[in-house]
């Protein structure tokens, strides 16, 4: 099946729906089957590390634990920066044994249901649940640009917490204050606590005050906690001296390669997705297709819509380097995605690959051009077909360069 237009596809990811479909014909495509169906009963008790709670029929939403079919791994398949350096097969085996639990439930309804589903979500560990089902759950792995890959699933009847979680006290009184979200998240992760962790208690509708609390699809939670720290962080990093020379950082993982490029000045931030040609999201195109985002020094104001939660994933990696270092920078991403990249496993790929490259000794350079023509000879496109469109990079003639 071919997509309707590879400029529509590349920008919805079949997260969307962008193309009227009530299904993505790309992704229905992708579909990968385990067999872990001996594992799965109407009535499963196991090890909960998260919740979901779905997009479809907002403000009517399908919210539930997420119950692992292996007691053991069940610390592991809800937290992608465990699963940075595993191959594309070992990340859909360990989220094939991740059952999900469904029951539609409106967003800002509270009951005991809702209570129990913020409990697993606070929880700093997996936790024993019993879910009883309408029916034995039914086996299928599904992909998303955004969320990370879906085992199985089943729509609850019931569900029933075998023990008391363990909530870490300083959640427990931000929790408990009558806080902002913003101002809950900012605290929290200021705590040393990870981003994935503070996805899922926003999706639990866990913070704010009482008469903003409400369930947050997932989907929509883990760009709106890159995007809420990465500006506040912003906020400081304003502030600080600037980067002292020109680097560059590398990473490449999952078919992904980075080249993150650091110049001394004030804050300003650009992203490129370059992507080859037969990928997922490009089965038409017979060329690279790249798409450009940025943002000035006072940031940006509307979604950014043609890259998605993958923007804000790497903005919030480079936010959190730059904050950490108390420094500044004008940063442009260089994200070229190779045709390996078969099937999406969701932003947190991009996060860990930019995390990862500042994790490594970067070349340094000391003028702009010798940096660019050091990106020149690694990157797979040439460099001027990034200079030709770059916001940041656009004061400078191609000319100067080649």
């Amino acid at each position: 099946m071919k997509p309707l237009s590879r400029e529509l596809c590349l920008i919805c990811k079949g997260a969307r729906l962008l193309c009227g479909e009530s299904f993505c014909p790309l992704l229905r495509r992708v579909n990968i089957q385990q067999a872990r169906k001996e594992k799965l009963s109407d009535l499963l008790y196991g090890k909960s590390p998260s919740v979901f709670v779905g997009h479809h029929s907002y403000p009517n939403v399908y919210v539930g634990p997420m119950t692992s079919l292996d007691d053991k791994l069940a610390g592991s398949l809800d937290d992608p920066h465990k699963w940075y350096g595993s191959s594309l097969n070992e990340i859909i085996e360990l989220r094939s044994l991740l059952l999900r639990s469904k029951k539609q439930h409106k967003v800002k309804e509270k009951n005991p249901f809702t209570e129990e589903v913020q409990e697993i979500a606070l929880a700093s560990k997996p936790i024993y649940v019993e879910n009883k089902f309408k029916k034995t759950p039914s086996y299928n792995i599904s992909f998303s640009s955004v969320n990370q890959p879906m085992g199985p699933s089943g729509m609850l009847e019931k569900l029933s917490l075998a023990e008391n979680p363990r909530i870490p006290r300083k959640v427990e009184r931000v929790v408990s204050d009558e806080l902002k979200t913003v101002e809950s998240l900012t605290d929290l992760y200021s705590h040393k606590l990870d981003v994935y962790y503070l996805t899922r208690i926003m999706s639990s509708g866990a913070l704010g005050s009482p008469d903003k609390k409400r369930l947050v699809p997932t989907r929509w939670s883990i760009t709106a906690v890159d995007d809420i720290i990465s500006r506040e962080q912003m906020k400081e990093i304003r502030d600080y001296p600037h980067v002292n020379e020109i680097r560059v950082y590398e990473n490449n993982y999952l078919d992904n390669h980075f080249q993150i490029l650091l110049i001394p000045g004030s804050w300003e931030f650009e992203q490129f997705e370059a992507w080859a040609p037969k990928t997922l999201w490009t089965l038409s195109a017979s060329k690279p297709v790249i798409v450009q985002e940025n943002e000035p020094f006072q940031g940006r104001k509307n979604y950014a819509e043609k890259q998605g939660g993958g923007y804000y994933a790497s903005r919030f990696a480079v936010t959190e380097f730059l904050h950490r270092n108390r420094r500044q920078a004008r940063v442009i991403v260089f994200r070229e995605i190779s045709e390996g990249y078969v099937v999406p496993v969701g932003v947190w790929e991009v996060r860990e690959n930019v995390r990862a490259a500042f994790g490594k000794k970067p070349v340094c350079f000391k003028t702009l051009d010798g940096a660019i023509k050091h990106l020149d000879e690694i990157l797979r496109l040439p460099i001027k077909d990034y200079l030709g469109i770059s916001e940041i990079l656009r004061q400078k003639k191609i000319t100067d360069f080649i």
